[in-house]
């Protein structure tokens, strides 16, 4: 049995009660009552397990970060506001003024901002590299460093990193590999592969339907023994490691992070995203093929198409080895003018022009104009993004109406 089907499986199981109601309760009290100081106490302190405040938790978005935690292999994870909020937390609970990260590949605009303005206003430093410079991102690294973050796919450059190689970098140098998961869950399991944290914006593929803004964020487990986080690049993990064992990475992410900036998940979103999560599996699959069909049809008539299925993209052997369970829903189009992009764009019927990927339907985005517009011309070089390009994320409609309608789309 395929990992797809299997999770067809799991996901329903999981999600539905045998007993009582069926599906999952949205709880969307903000606050918990504790009924007794010393409840109270135990609460605040970790020995009692029960809702401290919705900040901070959520027995609807618990039940979500139980199954994200189970479908990436994870010791626990933390569901947050937004994809960029489970960004934020998972390295703003890693990072202190001075640190340095290594970030690799073609990222989503709002990730690069991040990372090249925001954070450097606060004294972190970030290096950005290619997918295959392994050799620089090796000497990069410095006593500094605290992470190595990275795309499973490049967004939208669709370069496909070396995930497993990238992380023995990682830990050969004691530091810690966050992998953006977003576009690829199922399909790749980076923990598996040797990061530490995968984080996600669960708004995309996983709720998969533009109703749910969400993002997640998965751990792995502090391992007995040797544990990179056990040496001196991370001091401030080491009291809880003494105190939550395996789970230390998590009780970091929500004391660092979520106490503090509060990027905490709404009840009824987490909600929605769990009911995403239900067909995930059936729809992945589908998403994946009519992907690699449309690109080599389009292809096939003349239009520039970038997806690593293609025989013609530089990482096409890396696909068939690495992913093949495949990278998901994108692939661009480069019309070659800002002009002809427009013009495409007019002219589809079914393309909702629009900034998210990862929904039910057919979407597209002229991406110089839009997400990377008030980026210089060597970063949007560096990520990829030339004049005429357009960002398509395929959904659920049959591939054939997509080839004619976009065909009919570059008629003159």
């Amino acid at each position: 049995m395929n990992k797809f089907e299997s999770y067809c499986t799991k996901f329903v199981q999981t999600i539905g009660a045998k007993e009582g109601a069926v599906s999952p309760a949205i709880i969307s009290s903000a606050s918990f009552a504790y009924g007794t100081p010393e409840t109270a106490e135990g609460i605040f302190n970790g020995s009692v397990k029960k809702p401290l405040y919705s900040r901070m938790g959520n027995p609807t978005t618990a039940k979500l970060e139980s199954i994200m935690s189970e479908m990436d292999g994870g010791v626990g994870a933390v569901a947050t506001s937004s994809g960029m909020g489970a960004t934020t937390l998972a390295t703003m609970s890693l990072l202190s003024q001075g640190d340095e990260v290594i970030s690799i590949g073609g990222l989503f605009g709002g990730t690069y901002s991040f990372f090249a303005e925001t954070v450097s206003r606060f004294g972190i430093k970030t290096s950005f590299f290619d997918v295959d410079e392994f050799q620089n991102i090796e000497n990069r690294i410095t006593e500094n460093t605290k992470i190595i973050f990275l795309e499973s796919v490049g967004n939208p450059n669709m370069r496909l990193p070396d995930i497993k190689r990238v992380a023995e970098i990682a830990n050969k140098a004691g530091v810690a590999l966050i992998v953006d998961n977003t576009i690829t869950p199922l399909s790749i399991s980076p923990l598996d592969l040797g990061a530490d944290i995968v984080v996600y914006s669960t708004t995309k593929i996983i709720a998969g339907n533009s109703s749910a803004l969400g993002g997640c964020v998965v751990f792995r487990a502090i391992k007995e023994g040797e544990d990179k986080f056990k040496n001196e690049r991370y001091p401030f993990l080491h009291k809880f490691i003494k105190n939550a064992g395996k789970m230390a990475l998590v009780q970091n992410a929500k004391k660092r992070a979520l106490r503090d900036f509060g990027m905490s998940a709404n009840a009824h979103a987490s909600y929605q995203t769990i009911l995403g999560l239900e067909t995930l599996a059936l729809r992945l699959p589908r998403v994946i093929k009519s992907a690699e069909i449309i690109a080599k049809e389009l292809s096939k008539n003349g239009l520039n198409i970038n997806h690593p299925s293609l025989a013609s993209h530089p990482h096409h052997q890396r696909y068939k080895n690495d992913f093949s369970n495949g990278c998901g829903t994108l692939f661009t189009i480069d019309m070659g003018t800002k002009e002809k992009a427009y013009n495409f764009l007019r002219k589809t019927k079914l393309a909702t022009i629009t900034a998210n990927i990862g929904d039910s339907r057919t979407l597209a985005l002229h991406m110089a104009s839009t997400i990377y517009s008030d980026f210089d011309k060597e970063t949007r070089r560096f990520l990829g993004i030339t004049d005429g390009l357009i960002r398509v994320s395929i959904g659920l409609e049959n591939p054939q109406d997509i080839i004619q309608d976009f065909l009919n789309a570059v008629k003159e």
